[in-house]
């Protein structure tokens, strides 16, 4: 199978798990505060990617990095997760969920962007109108093709959810330039990411057993969302020719998302 076919297969796979996500967010949040949500969230995740690396490569690998490395990954784990969920996720605490993953999904061109100048990646006129008429189909679908009566209902929660796309679009770039296994490299930055996230928790003294529902949330996103998908995502972006073959297509998400939304969040 030519490598850019597999390409394609990680990112669809990724589409389908993403899809469900804005509705996990907005159900979850109903139990749990945005900060506490990604606090379980990002254990569930360092869980998964604990056994995955375990399977993988062992700890030795892991150890024997350099403090380089793990200078790195302390960047990378306060990018993601800590810093873009709880942008993110405050996002979605003040918007309606479509609203939120509209404005959230200027990501996939900040990413094209970002490669560009980060990675010399070259860009293509078809490139440009492929991601233009994508954006505009979520824009037209989240508005009901009311283009100019889009009102954003929180000024504060709208700079969140496009403030958000910088980061994660930042933190996906520089994953893609490493050469070390990915998902030991995942493990570490969410270590960070749990140790900050910790601290962040400790400090507001938020910490809280969630009901639940809100742990079933917190699980589900910490697996699909997070842990799982993050490594078919890496994969993808890695695999890919260009970021924008497979960045273009994380388009279809906003769209299947919007349904699941419409029957799970109401």
């Amino acid at each position: 199978m030519r490598q850019q076919t597999v390409a394609y297969l990680y990112a669809a796979t990724t589409i389908l798990c993403w899809s469900t996500v804005a509705s996990a967010f907005k159900l979850s949040l109903a139990y749990l505060s945005f900060d506490q949500l990604l606090f379980y969230a990002c254990f569930v995740s360092l869980a998964i990617l604990a056994v995955l690396t375990r399977r993988r490569v062992g700890w030795r690998d892991l150890v024997a990095w350099g403090r380089r490395e793990w200078m790195r990954s302390a960047v990378l784990g306060f990018l993601s997760p800590f810093l873009y969920y709880l942008m993110v996720l405050k996002a979605y605490a003040l918007l309606p969920a479509q609203e939120a993953m509209t404005l959230n999904f200027v990501w996939p061109v900040v990413l094209v962007l970002f490669s560009i100048a980060v990675l010399r990646q070259p860009l293509r006129l078809g490139t440009v109108i492929a991601m233009g008429v994508s954006f505009l189909g979520v824009v037209t679908i989240a508005t009901r093709g009311d283009l100019l009566g889009l009102r954003i209902s929180n000024a504060t929660g709208a700079a969140l959810a496009v403030g958000s796309s910088v980061v994660w679009a930042l933190n996906w770039v520089y994953g893609t330039k490493d050469r070390h296994d990915p998902v030991a490299r995942l493990l570490l930055n969410f270590a960070f990411g749990a140790l900050y996230i910790s601290l962040y928790e400790l400090t507001l003294g938020n910490l809280v057993w969630p009901a639940p529902a809100g742990l079933a949330g917190a699980v589900y996103v910490g697996a699909f969302e997070m842990g799982i998908t993050y490594i078919l995502w890496l994969n993808a972006l890695r695999l890919s020719r260009t970021t924008a073959q497979v960045s273009n297509l994380i388009y279809l998400t906003p769209f299947l998302s919007l349904v699941v939304v419409h029957f799970a969040v109401g």
